[in-house]
């Protein structure tokens, strides 16, 4: 028996080469650490809420407990201006960020500070969820240990993504949801290559969370009824409400948040923003933090008895009053997650956005129950819009069906959840391209894609190939001058330059080739006479599709490169595209 297992061994050592040994090591340590780092920040936020409303402020309730979240982000803004130093709001557009304009460096205080800031706004009652910090952290911890370690670009990426999967893993104890939504929100490329890091790193998180939370992972729940093909027609009705719904979510969000962004004092945008979420959470107690005991009260109602007067008390006795709530519910959820983030708050969106699903399917499965006389299951309506909402705004409907699936513990709505999230993403992509984590990316041109031609330009430094080394002229000079530089240079190009470092032209070797052996013309032609005016100039800030753009444009083989008008060097066509083959074929290959 030991024969053979050291034999099965060497076996599967023989198809391993020491390279993928090692990335596979590191993956499953990054899902190891990502997974702890998720117990560390469920707990964190835990302990903050108990230890101030039940310790330092206990017996301290009615309108002093407004107070609790504009307290929350007081802390969390000095924590990172004086202790953080650095901007970590919005977590996964920070990873987009880091991989497309950082080389997936992302800097090692994020190892913890996004746990710590976030346990802060979260755990004072800021409405906004923990998994962007979360993603952040591990997707810091995959990138710190890839450095460490001295991997190139490409494994550092890969190990980023092994760390985004595994802090979504381990929080939602949902394996297969963290490997799509690397894939679909942080858009790795899924290659062989790829797959199996990522399934090492989310299955060994999801396995530790378990371990250390078993089913107390924000939230759990078993679906015990299906659904029937006459339901079909509500879900496709469902998908197009969840579709305006993301809309909605993720256009409130950025416009709000861009408002107080225009707040140019940092006391007035905590205070704002602090009571304005208080006295929503005064009217709405479910916008207290993450929301997730909100979704099980929705969750575990009984069909079309809707738990009203837990949410709302007498006032909600009627069904009418009950919708009307409903829908400011979930017309305000968003603001007062923009408020909390807007004020200086840590937090993400995903928590808010399965929040406002929950309570989107809740309210339209009540409606067509009511009006319409008929039996909709509402737990698989807010199940199902859950996942049409979260489809709609982060534009990742794989994501969005597995990760329902897998919390559910079952399949039995897997066709309900595929038919409202494709619809629901396809309604909100028809009036917004992005998603809400990669839209500012996307508008400044610096967003990652599955398109490796645009990944690859992206990414292209394309600065390190100026040449600098050719020799430049005075626009003053005259033949005689540009021959002495010709004759020191290996170079047919001369930029004219004048004594600011101004390009003000080039000579080409070919146009003056007849006149260099003619000595009586060298003090009778002057460099100006002999310039050309390059067909385009590049800046040293354009991006490198930029380039390539400026190169077919005027079918140029060189351009000059300006630093705000002021000469720095050439870059050619030829050792652009050598480097663009080298970084294409990086990306390529497994």
């Amino acid at each position: 028996m030991k024969a053979l297992l050291f034999k099965q061994i060497r076996q599967l050592k023989s198809f391993l080469t020491e390279q993928q040994t090692v990335i596979y090591l590191l993956s499953f340590v990054v899902g190891l650490v990502s997974a702890l780092a998720a117990v560390v920040m469920k707990n964190a936020i835990h302990f903050t809420h108990v230890l101030f409303t039940q310790g330092v402020m206990k017996g301290a309730g009615g309108v002093l407990s407004l107070a609790y979240p504009l307290f929350g982000i007081i802390l969390t803004v000095l924590v990172v201006k004086y202790l953080v130093r650095d901007n970590i709001s919005h977590g996964v557009s920070k990873v987009l960020y880091a991989i497309s304009r950082r080389k997936s460096f992302i800097k090692p205080h994020n190892n913890w500070s996004s746990i710590l800031a976030s346990s802060l706004t979260i755990g004072f009652g800021g409405s906004v969820g923990a998994e962007a910090p979360i993603v952040l952290t591990g997707a810091s911890i995959g990138s710190n240990i890839a450095r460490y370690f001295k991997l190139n670009y490409k494994y550092v990426t890969l190990l980023l993504g092994c760390g985004a999967a595994g802090a979504i893993s381990g929080i939602f104890k949902a394996p297969i949801g963290g490997i799509l939504f690397t894939l679909e929100v942080l858009m790795l490329d899924l290659t062989m290559s790829s797959i199996v890091p990522l399934l090492i790193s989310s299955v060994t998180a999801a396995t530790v969370a378990f371990f250390f939370m078993g089913d107390n992972v924000l939230f759990s729940f078993q679906v015990n009824q299906g659904f029937t093909l006459s339901e079909l027609p509500y879900y496709l009705i469902l998908g197009v409400f969840c579709g305006f719904v993301g809309l909605y979510f993720t256009r409130a969000t950025i416009g709000i948040e861009k408002l107080f962004g225009k707040i140019g004092n940092r006391w007035t945008r905590m205070i704002l923003g602090g009571l304005l979420l208080g006295a929503l959470i005064y009217f709405y107690p479910a916008f207290y933090g993450e929301g997730y005991d909100t979704v099980m009260l929705l969750l575990n109602a009984e069909t079309g008895k809707a738990p009203g007067t837990v949410l709302f008390g007498e006032i909600a006795s009627g069904f009418w009053g009950f919708a009307i709530l409903m829908a400011g519910m979930l017309l305000l959820k968003v603001l007062a997650t923009a408020s909390t983030n807007g004020a200086g708050g840590v937090g993400g969106v995903v928590a808010p956005v399965l929040f406002t699903g929950g309570v989107a399917g809740y309210f339209l499965s009540s409606i067509m129950n009511h009006m319409l006389g008929i039996s909709l299951v509402e737990s698989s309506f807010t199940l199902t819009a859950m996942a049409g909402v979260f489809a709609a705004v982060l534009h990742a409907p794989l994501t969005a069906i597995f990760l329902i699936a897998e919390i559910t513990e079952g399949y039995g709505l897997l066709i309900p959840l595929i038919l409202t999230s494709t619809v629901a993403f396809v309604t909100k992509r028809s009036f917004r391209k992005y998603s809400i984590y990669n839209e500012q990316l996307a508008l400044s041109g610096e967003l990652i894609t599955h398109d490796k031609d645009k990944a690859v330009m992206t990414l292209l430094d394309w600065t390190k190939e100026v040449e600098k080394d050719l020799l430049t002229v005075n626009p003053e000079g005259n033949l005689g001058d540009l021959v002495k530089q010709v004759a020191r240079s290996n170079r047919n190009i001369f930029p004219v330059v004048d004594e600011f470092n101004i390009l003000e032209g080039v000579v080409l070797l070919d146009d003056v080739r007849d006149k260099m052996f003619k000595p009586e013309l060298y003090e009778k032609i002057s460099v100006r006479d002999l310039m050309t005016i390059p067909p385009s100039y590049i800046d040293i800030n354009e991006r490198g599709d930029a380039v390539l753009k400026a190169f077919e444009q005027t079918g140029a083989w060189n351009l000059p490169v300006l630093d705000r008008g002021r000469y720095v060097g050439f870059i050619s066509k030829s050792r652009i595209f050598s480097a663009y083959r080298e970084l294409l074929r990086q990306f390529s290959e497994e």
